[in-house]
């Protein structure tokens, strides 16, 4: 080794410093962990190079829940929304899902304070170009200037800056997100060391001069008069601000004419974007030309932050040619004189493929390399920001000798995101979205603390104090829904009165408030008038007192399939089975759990190309196997 080589020693390495790598590094250092974050660039710590928003459906629950264990996405949208929103507030309360507008700049600026004043942590700028793996173990980093750094555990957080390239037309240029230096070496490190590597693509649209839109021709959209924190430490009237106003407009015909007359200069259908994008998250391209029946498209136009003119274009994502964009664009009512500050790009990058991770994301072949976000094929800051969580908390563990926290598909949707990625693999950017949840009635944003706070207790990221008031809460709830399963009110004049004036069913005779409460035109708020006993409570805890009465019956029944599901997730398999001595088990099958590695009957279910009878063959296989052993 040179001499002249500088080395330094570190407990942890996070490589990269978006919304995963914050998430990890902060976790790594309160677990006291003398842990360093490497970025590219200083300036662009937890960047929001796409839309300048935190939550939404699906995304909302995984921000609460990142909260609930101890991270920080949550506390710092709080301090740095512009507008606030609860979306699917007609629905039921499982889809009900936080969105929060942010002043981007802010909401980075806050972020970076955040780790500048940690401690235990030390930010650099720079670029990790090696890892150093000796027998199999993740040992150091080496970086761009030959500095190495030993390490216990790593981190990969490097969003989508690996070998990146912007495309607009037929224009690239080599370059992650909003013009940053890329990162070109550490794939070519990965797959030295046998780590298969995808080329996945993303997308955002352009950025306007707000001066330039005409928003008369638009519909406002905006915030919440009563805000609903993110951070369960936070309280709204705590929060209360003013809110700026969101647009909604739509693309037309002529839109879509420009689109399809110009659609063979797209770099998506002429073949020069080589990876692979977002179903679910298409391009304006994408949407034309997938969905040729509608007329039309919805189009917002969101704020960047109060200190800018810059408005976003969202649901207007594409990678067509500069004047493809300007005539594009400008048939949008509202936008027929708007100027273009940014252009829309697409951006193609690397990442592994996510049946290298353990559960605990955890690299199978490279003890102590963990990895999380946009490295593992995952899309969106919210999905990065619970895998950069995890993946610090397990690595933590991991250099404390203790065992890693794996949060299964009933305690959370941080669950259902992390199982999908390491037993079912994905060929496309993954979105969480609600349907991927089996058990969405029980993982709902508002018990996200119920359901997790206990275990960021015990990993040690949740103090004595916030763990008490937490306690506190719960024991009010149990309280209040004891009370008001036990509180009976009769047929008076009064309670007649109330029924009727809500178009509910008179009662012949008494019934519990709980009872009353089940009626889908009621609430526990409605019947405040008639329940004379009733104490004074905080919001949210009146909110989980209605949700847990009125949806009771529902609950329950999801109680009972988690506990079929816990049996399947209990039987253990053994780490050295070889399933090419399985009897019976097909082919497919084999290849299969031999590649993912199940660790329990109850994954190796979930694996594409598992059928039941396959595993109705490997159980009675592991009744012979364990008893044999």
């Amino acid at each position: 080794m040179n001499e002249s080589l500088l080395i330094e020693k570190y407990d942890a390495v996070v490589v990269g410093a978006g919304h995963a790598g914050c998430e990890a590094a902060l976790a790594l250092a309160r677990l006291s962990l003398n842990t360093i974050v490497f970025t590219v660039s200083v300036d662009s710590i937890a960047m929001m190079p796409c839309n300048p928003n935190i939550g939404g459906t699906s995304k909302g629950h995984l921000v609460r829940e990142v909260d609930a264990l101890g991270g920080e996405m949550g506390k710092n949208i709080d301090r740095t929304f512009i507008q606030s929103k609860m979306l699917n507030k007609s629905k039921g309360p499982a889809v009900h899902s936080l969105r929060a507008q942010a002043d981007k700049k802010e909401y980075s600026y806050t972020m970076r304070k955040v780790l500048e004043n940690t401690d235990h942590l030390t930010i650099r700028q720079g670029e990790v170009t090696e890892l150093i793996v000796e027998d199999n173990v993740l040992v150091g980093v080496k970086t761009n200037t030959g500095t190495i750094y030993h390490c216990k555990v790593c981190v990969l957080c490097t969003g989508t800056y690996l070998k990146a390239r912007c495309i607009t037309g037929n224009v690239s240029t080599y370059t992650g997100p909003n013009g940053l230096q890329a990162a070109n070496y550490l794939s070519e490190s990965l797959e030295k060391n046998n780590i298969q590597i995808r080329r996945f693509k993303t997308g955002t649209p352009a950025r306007m001069d707000g001066n330039t839109v005409d928003f008369s021709k638009m519909e406002p959209q905006y915030g919440d008069e009563k805000i609903v924190p993110f951070s369960f430490t936070n309280k709204a009237e705590d929060l209360e601000r003013e809110q700026v106003k969101c647009w909604l407009t739509y693309t037309n015909e002529k839109t879509h004419e420009i689109i399809m007359d110009n659609i063979d200069r797209s770099p998506l259908y002429s073949g020069y974007i080589k990876g692979t994008g977002p179903r679910y998250c298409p391009s304006i391209e994408d949407k034309v030309v997938r969905f040729s029946d509608k007329p039309r498209h919805q189009v917002f136009i969101e704020p960047e932050g109060n200190y800018t003119n810059e408005v976003y274009i969202g649901g207007m994502s594409s990678s067509l040619p500069e004047d493809v964009q300007e005539k594009m664009y400008r048939t949008v009512p509202g936008l027929e004189h708007a100027k273009i500050v940014r252009n829309a790009y697409a951006i193609e990058y690397d990442c592994i493929d996510s049946l290298e991770l353990l559960p605990s994301l955890e690299l199978k072949k490279i003890k102590g390399l963990f990895s999380a976000g946009q490295a593992n094929g995952s899309s969106g800051y919210e999905e990065a920001a619970a895998q950069g969580l995890i993946a610090g908390i397990n690595a933590a563990r991991k250099v404390k000798g203790e065992e890693p926290v794996i949060i299964d598909r009933s305690q959370g949707y941080i669950g259902v995101l992390i199982d999908d990625l390491v037993t079912k693999g994905t060929n496309e950017p993954y979105r969480m979205m609600t349907s991927r949840a089996e058990y969405r009635l029980l993982l709902r944003q508002d018990n996200a603390d119920e359901r997790l706070t206990k275990i960021g207790y015990e990993v040690g990221l949740i103090d004595e104090e916030r763990y008490r008031l937490f306690c506190e809460k719960y024991d009010m709830i149990q309280k209040e829904i004891n009370r008001v399963k036990n509180t009976f009110v009769g047929n008076t004049e009064k309670v007649q009165n109330l029924l009727e004036r809500y178009n509910s069913t008179l009662l012949p005779s008494g019934s519990s408030l709980a009872e009353l409460i089940k009626r889908p035109e009621l609430s526990y708020e409605i019947l405040e008038e008639i329940d004379e006993k009733r104490p004074k409570l905080p919001e949210d805890v009146a909110e989980e007192v209605n949700i847990n009465l009125k949806y009771e019956g529902y609950i329950n029944r999801q109680m009972k399939q988690v506990e079929q599901f816990h049996k399947l997730e209990r039987k253990k398999i053994p780490s050295d089975i070889d399933y090419s001595k399985v009897g019976s088990l097909r082919l497919e099958a084999i290849q299969k759990l031999t590649d993912v590695q199940p660790e329990s009957v109850g994954q190796a279910a979930r694996i594409s190309g598992v059928s039941p009878s396959d595993i109705s063959v490997l159980l009675v296989y592991l009744e012979g196997f364990i008893h044999e052993k």
